[in-house]
C-alpha cells in the first residue's frame, strides 16, 4: 500500500510539515525510471527518490544520497530554487502532489504500470513529463491547496447493489483481503457496508503501519493482513525508510537466487547430457569392431588379397572364425591400409580415455551442482549471506555483455573464466600478440585454418577440464573440422606460441602442445 491513496493521506502532512522552508536544490537522474531531487533549509538536507518503474514504483526517502561522477543529467532546471508550500494526495488516487511557493506543481503519478513525474511551472503551463512517451499524462492537472475530500461514488445500480465494494476503487488489494478474511463474501448487504465503512474509519485513522508478507511479497500495510512481519509507528516518512531498502534488498536478493539457481541447474543438465552421450560414444566404440582388429584381420591375410581389390572376405578369428568382408582402397596397398587403420587405432585408444575421463568429470559436476542447489535451499535468506556464497564456489553473475563490449572478439563466460574467440585472421594475430597473457591458454584446431582460442588466466586458479574441453569444442566448432565427428585441439599456454617474421596473418609456430580430441561443438548455443 506504500502507493495506495490511504497511505499518500498520511505521507502527505508529514511531507508538508518536514518540507516546511525547504528549496529544491538539485534535480537529476543517474539511472534509468530514476529521478532524485535535493532539497534543504541550509541547515539540514531532505533527498527524495522516485523511482517510476513499471516493475516497482516507489518513493524513496533516503537520509543521504551521493550522486555519482559520471552517467548523471540534470533535469527540470525550472524547479531549482522552487520553496515547497504543500504537499497532498489527489483524493482517492495514486497521485502526489508537491505545490511550491511559485505556483508551480510537481505531481507524481505512481501507478504501477505508467509511473511519471509531472512538473509545471504554473497552472496554466505546458507539462513538461519524466517519461515523455506517456504523452496523456500532461492532461492531468494540480488541485487546489488542501483539497483532501472527495466525493463517493452513490452509484447504486448493478452491480454496486450487490457488492458496494466497487464504490471504493482506492481500497485496492489488501484492504480487499483484509474484507475477505473477515467474512465480507458470504455476508448481507447491511453487513458488508458495515464492515466497509469500519474498514475505511481505520485507514483514515491508522494507528500503526505494518511490514507485512503476502503471497512471498513485502508490503507495507495500513491493516494487520497476511504474516505481519513488524509494526511500524504511525509515521510515514520513517515508514519508507525502513520498507524501501528492506524490499530492494529482497527483490536483489531474489533476483540473484533465481540466477544462480538457473546456472547451477543449467550445468548440471548439461553435464548430465554430456556424459550420456560420451558413455553412448564409448559403448560403441567398446562393443564394435575396432581399428586394430580391422588391421590385424588384413596383415593376416595378406596372402589372401589380390591386388588392386576393393573388398576381400577373410576369417575374423577375432568374432569365432566368422567370415567378414572388408572393404578396401584398390588405389592402396593393403599394407598402407592396415598402417592408417592402426593409426585410427591409435586415435581410437586416446579418444577412448578421454570419453571414461569425460564422463567421469562431468558426472562429478553434475552431482557438485546438486549438491550446492540443496546448499543453496538451507542458506541464510540475505544477500549478503548469498553473495559470500557466490564467491566462495566461483559463481559470481556473469559480465559477458560488458566483456563483449570492450574486447574485438567473441566472447564466453564459463565457471568464472573468460574464453575468447578470433573473428578472422587479423582478428587472431591481435587476440594472440596483445590480448592474451602469456600465462592464458591458447588452444586452435590442429593442421587446419580456424580460429585462435584463449582461456584468460586467473591467478593462483588452474583452469578446470571442463572448461578447457568446451573451449575446445570452440576451437573446432571455428575450424574447417566444424563439421568432422572428433577434431584434435592443440592446447598449450600462450608463452609457447609465437609468430615467424613474415608470416601470414593468423600463422603462429607452437613449440610445445598438449592435443585433445573433441567433437566440434558451441556448448554456448543453448544459452547465448
Amino acid at each position: 500500500m506504500h502507493n495506495n491513496y490511504y497511505f499518500l493521506r498520511q505521507l502527505a502532512p508529514a511531507l508538508t510539515q518536514q518540507l516546511a522552508g525547504y528549496k529544491v536544490v538539485t534535480c537529476f537522474s543517474q539511472e534509468k525510471d530514476e529521478l532524485v531531487i535535493g532539497l534543504t533549509n541550509g541547515a539540514a538536507d531532505f533527498w527524495l527518490r522516485a523511482q517510476l518503474s513499471a516493475t516497482f514504483t516507489v518513493l524513496a526517502l533516503p537520509e543521504t544520497f551521493h550522486r555519482a561522477r559520471a552517467n548523471s543529467v540534470d533535469l527540470l532546471p525550472d524547479l531549482l530554487g522552487q520553496e515547497v508550500t504543500e504537499v497532498s494526495a489527489m483524493p482517492n488516487d495514486r497521485v502526489l502532489q508537491f505545490r511550491f511557493q511559485s505556483g508551480a506543481t510537481l505531481l507524481f503519478k505512481l501507478y504501477g504500470p505508467r509511473p511519471n513525474a509531472i512538473f509545471r511551472l504554473t497552472d496554466t503551463a505546458p507539462a513538461e513529463l519524466f517519461h515523455q512517451r506517456y504523452t496523456a499524462d500532461a492532461a492531468i492537472q494540480s488541485w487546489p491547496l488542501s483539497s483532501n475530500t472527495f466525493p463517493e461514488n452513490k452509484e447504486q445500480g448493478g452491480e454496486h447493489a450487490t457488492n458496494p465494494l466497487k464504490r471504493y476503487p482506492a481500497l485496492s488489494d489488501l484492504p480487499a483481503r483484509y474484507l475477505r478474511a473477515h467474512g465480507y463474501d458470504p455476508a448481507p448487504l447491511d453487513r458488508k457496508e458495515q464492515l466497509i465503512r469500519e474498514v475505511l474509519h481505520h485507514l483514515e485513522h491508522p494507528t500503526a503501519f505494518y511490514l507485512v508478507t503476502v503471497d512471498g511479497r513485502t508490503r507495507l500495510s495500513l491493516l494487520p493482513i497476511g504474516d505481519t512481519e513488524r509494526t511500524l509507528p504511525l509515521d510515514a516518512i520513517a515508514a519508507l525508510r525502513t520498507f524501501v531498502p528492506l524490499t530492494l534488498s529482497r527483490q536483489a536478493y531474489e533476483t540473484e537466487l533465481r540466477q544462480v539457481r538457473q546456472v547451477l541447474e543449467r550445468r548440471a543438465e548439461e553435464a548430465t547430457i554430456s556424459a550420456s552421450m560420451a558413455r553412448t560414444r564409448l559403448h560403441a566404440l567398446e562393443h564394435t569392431a575396432g581399428y586394430r582388429q580391422t588391421a590385424d584381420l588384413i596383415m593376416a591375410h595378406l596372402t589372401q588379397i589380390p591386388a588392386g581389390a576393393a573388398s576381400v572376405e577373410v576369417v575374423d578369428f577375432y568374432q569365432d572364425n566368422a567370415v567378414r568382408t572388408i572393404k578396401l582402397k584398390p588405389t592402396e596397398t593393403p599394407q598402407r591400409t592396415a598402417q592408417n587403420l592402426y593409426r585410427k587405432a591409435k586415435n581410437q585408444q586416446i579418444e577412448t580415455r578421454q570419453l571414461a575421463e569425460r564422463i567421469e568429470r562431468r558426472e562429478t559436476e553434475a552431482m557438485w551442482c546438486l549438491e550446492r542447489l540443496e546448499e543453496l535451499d538451507a542458506l541464510s535468506p540475505d544477500l549478503k549471506s548469498l553473495r559470500a556464497w557466490r564467491k566462495q564456489h566461483q559463481l559470481e553473475p556473469e559480465t559477458k555483455a560488458k566483456t563483449a563490449q570492450e574486447l574485438p572478439f567473441k566472447v564466453f563466460e564459463d565457471g568464472g573464466f573468460t574464453i575468447l574467440v578470433g573473428r578472422n585472421a587479423q582478428n587472431n594475430d591481435l587476440l594472440t600478440q596483445r590480448y592474451a597473457h602469456k600465462d592464458d591458454l591458447w588452444l586452435h584446431a590442429k593442421d587446419v585454418s580456424g580460429s585462435h582460442v584463449v582461456i584468460r588466466h586467473r591467478a593462483g586458479q588452474p583452469v578446470p577440464e571442463p572448461v578447457i574441453e568446451r573451449a575446445a569444442q570452440l576451437a573446432a566448432w571455428y575450424s574447417r573440422r566444424q563439421n568432422d565427428s572428433l577434431c584434435p585441439v592443440t592446447v598449450t599456454p600462450k608463452k609457447f606460441v609465437r609468430k615467424p617474421k613474415g608470416a601470414l596473418p593468423g600463422q603462429v609456430l607452437v613449440e610445445r602442445e598438449k592435443v585433445v580430441l573433441v567433437v566440434p561443438a558451441n556448448p554456448f548455443e543453448r544459452v547465448a
